[in-house]
């Protein structure tokens, strides 16, 4: 019973990996692209440190596979904004009809 609740949390975790990297694929811009894989990405890696840590057999294992996603927690979304907001200030602008003004007045000042 465990490995199926084990290979449901892999097999979850990998579908959410294959929809983010479609997302990269598919979405029209740059921020649509790392909004998609910034939400996939923790969720992603949580589901499977969860199923491999099922199958841990010992609490060494399990605390090294905590460790390592609150380093993906904090790292991810840290990363994402820095891409955002280098891309933003480097004249990176959305190709869709969202727009934001104040910003670029803020920018003109």
């Amino acid at each position: 019973m465990l490995d199926i609740i084990s290979f449901i949390f892999i097999g979850l975790g990998c579908l959410l990996g294959l929809i983010g990297g479609i997302g990269i694929l598919r979405l029209p811009d740059t921020y649509a692209r790392l909004h998609a894989v910034g939400v996939t990405d923790t969720l992603c890696t949580f589901l499977i440190l969860l199923g491999l840590s099922l199958q841990a057999t010992s609490y060494i294992v399990i605390a090294k596979l905590i460790l390592i996603f609150l380093f993906l927690a904090f790292t991810s979304p840290a990363s994402s904004y820095a891409l955002a907001n280098n891309a933003w200030r480097w004249g990176l602008r959305h190709k869709q009809k969202i727009h934001i003004n104040s910003l670029d007045n803020e920018e003109k000042k």
